[in-house]
């Protein structure tokens, strides 16, 4: 679709979902309403991220050079970027109500996985304020490094939508992220093998309904069908797709924020934004993580 037609899908969708959606009618105690008003300000964020503009300033500058017409409130950067920080708690209702609706949650199979989220690498890590009693020391297997920050969490069910995404110390155990992301779900979880554990598996078969499948080392011996494991490491490579798709579309892995207000607004819309990229997606009858050419030129 035209970017034109894509902003004013947004736009309509979100305040579709604002009144399906159980947000407190006055979200300000006191003071005026901002001009510009919350949904303006919800489909910039969405926009911008989709488009790959991953930081506040980057999202007012574009709106501010081409949309003006459309924005006619649109006021300073600071006021936007306060207003947006505001909507923190906004942006996980309105993607629950979307991955509901797309029936992420009651899917039979999810996967799981995580990602690195670096403050800063080792040598600078003494030197790095930001975060000093929330992030950590972790290793990146891919670059083979050590460093300081996070350690994201995703969750996805088979159709490639993010039913959960959450920010832990990087030395956190995985295991232990796991069950603040499978609230409400059931059936078949796909891990890699940072998740294997017969305490774990057996504790979320009794306890969850849910079956947890993973690789196995290879100094472990592995007695399910081949053909089903070979079947799984399939399956699971979508999650890598969609981690893919944050990384290098949605830049989830810049931290761009100092405190863990912003940081947890900018990574909620992240997930919104993605989530309704696949949206639209199945709206347009089209793969649901086939986001290039969603926006033509």
């Amino acid at each position: 679709m035209p970017l034109e037609d894509f902003i004013i899908a947004v736009f309509c969708w979100v305040e579709q979902m604002w009144r399906e959606s159980p947000i407190p009618s006055r979200l300000r105690q006191r003071g005026f309403a901002p001009k510009l008003s919350d949904h303006e300000v919800l489909t910039m964020e969405i926009v911008g991220e989709f488009l790959g503009l991953d930081s506040d300033q980057q999202i007012w500058k574009y709106c501010r050079s081409h949309w003006l017409s459309w924005l006619p409130a649109l006021g300073s950067r600071s006021t936007f970027a306060r207003q947006a920080a505001n909507l923190w708690f906004v942006k996980p209702l309105l993607h629950q109500k979307l991955a509901g609706a797309l029936g992420a949650y009651a899917a039979p199979i999810h996967m799981i996985d995580g990602l690195p989220v670096p403050i800063c690498r080792f040598a600078r890590a003494k030197r790095c304020p930001p975060f000093r009693d929330s992030a950590a020391y972790g290793h990146c297997a891919s670059k083979d490094e050590t460093y300081k920050g996070f350690h994201g969490h995703v969750i996805v069910d088979y159709s490639g939508t993010i039913t959960g995404l959450i920010f832990t110390a990087a030395n956190q155990d995985e295991r232990v992220a796991l069950f603040d992301l499978i609230d409400g779900m059931h059936g078949l979880l796909i891990g890699d093998r940072g998740y294997i554990s017969q305490e774990v598996e057996i504790y979320l078969q009794d306890h969850f309904d849910i079956d947890l499948e993973t690789p196995l080392r290879s100094n472990m011996q592995d007695d399910r069908d081949p053909l089903f494991v070979k079947q799984l490491m399939k399956t699971r490579r979508l999650i890598e797709t969609v981690i893919g798709q944050l990384s290098e579309q949605f830049h989830i892995e810049k931290v761009r924020a100092r405190d863990l207000w912003h940081l947890t607004s900018r990574v909620a819309r992240k997930v919104l934004a993605h989530t309704v990229g696949v949206f639209l997606n199945r709206q347009l009858g089209r793969a649901p993580l086939q986001f290039e050419g969603l926006i033509t030129t």
